[in-house]
């Protein structure tokens, strides 16, 4: 019999994960993660630990299942949170629940339960893999959730084949209300249990706060740049290589100090994110305020009226050689190649037409239609029809 350790989280779904896999015949094993002690930047009563764990155990002794806890919170400090802090420094915006899954979960978490015998680890994420035959070797493909409303193929790309080989997902090929159906049919406690939101493991924080912890508050200008702004204006030169297209495409908008109206303060650039609308506490503009750009080294945030001003939209993006990443790595493009795909710059916004191009400078990804608050430290993930195919850190 196959041995399978379950994440259980203390929400619905894992614990439904962990029901199917007993029905299929699995020897199945729940493992709850403790990854964060500090309570003092988690709002009230929003996914507390405590809590959580307490649900994880009342499902495993529904389920018959063994459970114990695993303290996981030196290594999620170490590879999270202090990764969050140094971008959020550096005016970038992490990602910190792919990082989770890649470093934590898939990781940390899979060897100690490869350790206790476990042929597979188990989560309750809503996506789907296959393994195909390519020349006689097994190749693992990430696939999108049936439910496209909770597709988290997203969260998840980042993977490898390696990790990909031991990871089950038992309920990619249930929608969320078929999991709740589950869930009450056995009369589990999490069956009616709201999602968690906020940070993978920590709960729902107050992110200024949480970020306080390491960097200090700082005020500074909150400058607003008119959408007729000439820098908006200018248009490319003729006769340029693919490559350098890309990469005037990719450019961010660069503003300069003494540019632009100042209409109120701030507390810390590296609080805030490009298309970010709330939090800046700045009225009598005809249309909303959204952040178009960031300079910690000058603490000033860059901001334009509504949500089409020319200064959150970008045709491309680039991505440093190191950070690309291939689920798929038998369709990694060689330098000079191109490969038409869809891709997705943040959760649930929908899958956008775009082409890739391999150079030695790194990959660029550019869309058919302009991007939104493309922003670097995001993950850009681009897929074929229902497969992730690969990803990397958007660094332009």
């Amino acid at each position: 019999m196959k041995r399978v350790v379950v994440g259980l989280s203390g929400g619905v779904d894992s614990s439904v994960a962990a029901y199917v896999l007993k029905e299929q015949g699995y020897d199945v094993i729940g493992l709850f993660m403790k990854n964060w002690h500090d309570d003092s930047v988690t709002i009230s009563n929003e996914c507390p630990w405590l809590e959580d764990s307490n649900d994880a155990l009342l499902v495993a002794e529904k389920l018959g299942i063994p459970f114990q806890t695993v303290d996981l919170s030196a290594e999620y400090k170490e590879r999270i949170v202090n990764y969050m802090f140094n971008e959020y420094e550096n005016g970038r915006t992490p990602n910190p629940d792919v990082l989770c899954n890649r470093e934590i979960k898939f990781d940390v978490f899979m060897r100690i339960a490869l350790d206790l015998g476990a042929d597979f680890v188990a989560t309750g994420h809503y996506c789907r893999k296959a393994t195909i035959d390519i020349n006689g070797k097994e190749v693992h493909q990430l696939l999108a959730g049936v439910d496209g409303n909770k597709d988290q193929s997203y969260f998840l790309c980042q993977l490898s084949q390696a990790q990909l080989a031991k990871a089950l997902f038992p309920i990619g090929h249930l929608t969320k209300p078929e999991v709740r159906e589950i869930a009450t049919k056995m009369d589990l406690v999490t069956a009616e249990k709201k999602d968690s939101q906020g940070l993978c493991f920590i709960g729902k924080v107050r992110l200024p706060e949480f970020l306080q912890q390491q960097l200090q508050p700082k005020t500074g200008t909150i400058v607003e740049i008119p959408a007729t702004d000439p820098c908006y204006q200018q248009t490319l030169p003729e006769g340029l290589s693919q490559e350098e297209l890309l990469q005037l495409q990719a450019k961010p908008f660069t503003y300069m100090v003494g540019q632009g109206k100042i209409v109120g303060q701030h507390q810390g650039a590296h609080y805030f994110t490009i298309g970010q609308r709330k939090g800046l506490n700045v009225g009598g503009t005809a249309e909303p305020l959204f952040i178009i750009a960031t300079d910690v080294k000058e603490n000033i945030i860059y901001t334009g009226q509504g949500q089409q001003h020319p200064g959150l939209f970008r045709q491309a993006l680039h991505i440093q050689p190191h950070e690309v990443h291939w689920i798929r790595e038998d369709l990694s493009l060689n330098h000079g190649e191109s490969m038409p795909v869809e891709v997705r710059i943040r959760y649930r916004q929908p899958l956008q037409k775009a082409t890739l191009y391999q150079f030695e400078s790194g990959l660029y990804i550019a869309f058919e239609t302009p991007q939104s608050a493309i922003t670097q430290g995001q993950f850009a993930a681009w897929y074929h029809g229902e497969e992730l195919l690969g990803s990397g850190v958007i660094s332009s």
